[in-house]
């Protein structure tokens, strides 16, 4: 078992707190995990993305070009790794963001609507834990609750009343991508 992440989009979306959190929950369940974030200088607006390897083996490099599943936030993010996606991986975007939808036949695509989900939930914020629970209901690599203890490890104590709607948030985007899953089989 192996898995090999990108997570991508702009500074301030969250987007290295997702693979952070998914890494931590893979050290918590004692697999062998690796966590690769990469930011431009300007960080919040500016282009943010981290990689994430998730193992039951030694990873030996945290750097690699192609990936079991991409998650893209934004559009210069889904045209930068949309070809970075193996042959038969994933590729799961958000939905409202992206002008030019993923081209490619060989992979399998779920647009996500998490803007929509995250208002629903009230609070804009949580669209990155939406998204990564549309991962785990592709993948469920690590387990919710490894996740939700991940974030009361990783989270400031003052936020710890937010653990129940993340929690929700990602039942929320793992039900997504369930449906999607269904709907194409």
């Amino acid at each position: 078992m192996k898995q090999e992440i990108v997570f991508a989009g702009f500074g301030g979306q969250g987007v290295l707190s997702m693979g952070m959190t998914l890494a931590h929950s893979g050290m918590l369940e004692n697999k062998e995990v690796s966590w690769m974030p990469s930011y431009g200088p300007e960080m919040r607006g500016g282009t943010a993305n981290c990689t994430v390897i998730i193992s039951d083996k030694i990873v030996s490099s945290p750097v690699i070009k192609t990936f079991d599943c991409v998650v893209a936030l934004n559009q210069p993010s889904l045209d930068k790794f949309e070809n970075s996606v193996k042959l038969n991986g994933v590729l799961i975007y958000e939905k409202d963001a992206i002008i030019n939808p993923p081209k490619r036949n060989d992979i399998k695509k779920f647009p996500i609507d998490a803007n929509a989900e995250a208002i629903k939930l009230n609070n804009f914020k949580i669209k990155n834990m939406i998204l990564l629970g549309a991962y785990l209901g592709i993948n469920e690599i690590v387990k919710t609750e490894s996740i939700i203890a991940s974030l009361k490890e990783i989270l400031p104590e003052r936020y710890h009343h937010l653990l129940q709607l993340n929690l929700t948030a990602l039942e929320v985007g793992k039900k997504i991508t369930k449906n999607l899953i269904q709907q194409n089989h």
